[in-house]
């Protein structure tokens, strides 16, 4: 990757702990801040994608242009000319402000089948955005939750990666084993990647075991974990279904929260 761009993974091995809305409201922070940004959706559950277009727009995208898949080689798609679907082509430009997106698909559901005996499959991504990685300051990688081949190669593209999790008993238990895998995951590629920090997100109605369960994150991983929070609110969710990011919703605590964090993580990086 090119030392100017700053390109950040957000993992977690849980689902529902906030890590999409983290992904796509940073991007958007980072856009609407004048910093060009890209947002790569990794996740075959395309959560991140349906947060920036509607379905009908992702499909017609698809079929005309291409998704992720094709960059990771999960589907076999060529043009009539007999050419692989370009990177440039597979960008959906500007769903928000100085945001593009590369959409996922469900294909990604059987990528590790496809690529079971592909050489150097870990690095597909970064070889596939190498040609336009200088068009932005910052590109964005929402991982599935789990470490099979798509968020390998988010991390395999990423120099930071960041954990959001959710303030419950199982959402803690998984934090040491992320970090223990994906380290050696990057050791094994010889690859250096930062550990920008823990964002405790979906913070819902205050709760004994939940403040505990917080206190004892704080405790164990120390200065990693980001100062600030995120709620759990309603207006997170009605943002993705409107396919705007949280700071066009008209909820000032909301927008407030997600600032603080995304100028947070900004600080953390180095950027």
């Amino acid at each position: 990757m090119s030392p100017t761009v700053v390109t950040l993974s957000c993992v977690n091995l849980k689902g529902g702990v906030g890590k999409t809305a983290l992904a796509v409201n940073f991007a958007a922070y980072c856009g609407t801040s004048g910093r060009p940004t890209l947002l790569i959706d990794l996740d075959p559950q395309t959560n991140a994608t349906f947060s920036c277009i509607d379905v009908d727009e992702w499909e017609r995208h698809a079929a005309r242009h291409g998704t992720v898949a094709d960059l990771l080689g999960a589907r076999d798609h060529a043009s009539a000319e007999g050419k692989q679907r370009s990177v440039e082509s597979i960008i959906r430009r500007n769903v928000f402000e100085n945001v593009d997106l590369i959409p996922s698909h469900l294909d990604l559901f059987t990528i590790d089948l496809d690529l079971a005996s592909a050489t150097a499959r870990e690095f597909k991504l970064r070889r596939a955005i190498k040609p336009i990685e200088n068009d932005y300051e910052i590109i964005v990688c929402d991982c599935p939750p789990n470490l099979t081949i798509p968020t390998q190669n988010a991390l395999a593209a990423s120099t930071h990666y960041v954990v959001p999790v959710s303030p419950d008993y199982l959402s803690g238990l998984g934090i040491g084993l992320l970090l223990t895998r994906v380290n050696k995951f990057c050791g094994d590629l010889e690859h250096e990647l930062e550990n920008a920090g823990i964002v405790i997100s979906r913070v819902g109605r205050r709760a004994l075991h939940r403040e505990m369960t917080v206190a004892a994150i704080r405790e164990r991983f120390k200065d990693l974990v980001l100062t600030h929070t995120i709620s759990e609110r309603v207006k997170v969710s009605e943002s993705a279904a409107a396919n705007r990011p949280i700071f066009d919703m008209g909820d000032s605590k909301a927008s407030e929260e997600f600032t603080e964090i995304s100028e947070e993580i900004l600080e953390r990086i180095g950027v």
